[in-house]
C-alpha cells in the first residue's frame, strides 16, 4: 500500500558522504526549488509525494544530455510528457512555470495513449499503464525520450528510471544501459544518486 500524499519530509534519502559531494547539484536543487515554491504558495506543510516527483523530473532534465535529432531547432521546447492517468495534480505545471532547460521552454503534455507520443524528451509513465508496460516500453526502444515510472517491474521491462519507496524514502533506480542506447548521456553525478543504477 502506498504512503500518503503528505509527511514526506527527509524523503530524499541518501548515503550522507554523496549527500555531502553533491548537495550543491541535483540536491541543492530539488529541495531549493521546492521551499521556494512553497513560499510562494504560503505552503507550511512538507512536499507531498508527487510535489517532489515533480521536482525530481524537473531536475533530472539537468543532467542528462539528449541527441541534437531529439530537437527540430534551437527554438524547439523541452517535453516532459506524462502518459497514463496523471497522479500530479498541478504540482508539475507549477514546478516548471518560467523555467527553462538549456534555454528551452519547458511544456507539459498529457497523452492518454503510446502512440500519441510523438515528440517528447522526459516521459513520465503512470500506474495506469502497469498492464500495458512491455508492450509501451516496445514502441518507445531506441526513440531519445527518457522514460520513467513508479512500478516494480518498471526497470526490467526496459524503462530506464524507477521511482522507489523505501521506509517512507523517495529514491531511483537508472537503468544506464537502456539509456544508451537511446542515446542519452546520463551525468555520473545522478548515476551516484541513484540505487541499483546499472553503468
Amino acid at each position: 500500500m502506498k504512503p500518503g500524499r503528505t509527511g514526506w519530509q527527509g524523503s530524499l534519502a541518501i548515503d550522507f558522504t554523496v549527500m555531502r559531494l553533491l548537495k550543491k547539484t541535483f540536491l541543492g536543487l530539488c529541495l531549493g526549488m521546492l521551499l521556494a515554491a512553497g513560499f510562494a504558495r504560503g505552503q507550511v506543510s512538507p512536499p507531498t509525494e508527487y510535489q517532489l516527483k515533480a521536482a525530481f523530473l524537473y531536475n533530472f532534465a539537468k543532467f542528462v544530455d539528449w541527441p541534437p535529432e531529439a530537437f527540430a531547432d534551437e527554438q524547439s521546447p523541452f517535453i516532459i510528457g506524462v502518459l497514463g492517468e496523471s497522479p500530479f495534480g498541478g504540482d508539475l505545471d507549477q514546478t516548471v512555470a518560467g523555467k527553462k532547460i538549456n534555454d528551452r521552454t519547458i511544456l507539459i503534455q498529457t497523452f492518454r495513449s503510446v502512440t500519441e507520443v510523438t515528440n517528447c524528451h522526459i516521459l513520465f509513465i503512470c500506474n495506469s499503464e502497469e498492464k500495458r508496460l512491455p508492450e509501451t516500453i516496445k514502441k518507445l526502444t531506441g526513440r531519445a525520450i527518457l522514460t520513467v515510472g513508479e512500478t516494480d517491474r518498471f526497470i526490467g521491462a526496459g524503462g530506464m528510471v524507477n521511482f522507489t519507496q523505501e521506509a517512507n524514502k523517495i529514491r531511483f533506480q537508472i537503468n544506464n544501459d537502456t539509456a544508451r542506447a537511446s542515446r542519452l548521456k546520463i551525468s555520473s553525478k545522478l548515476l551516484n544518486l541513484a540505487v541499483n543504477s546499472s553503468r
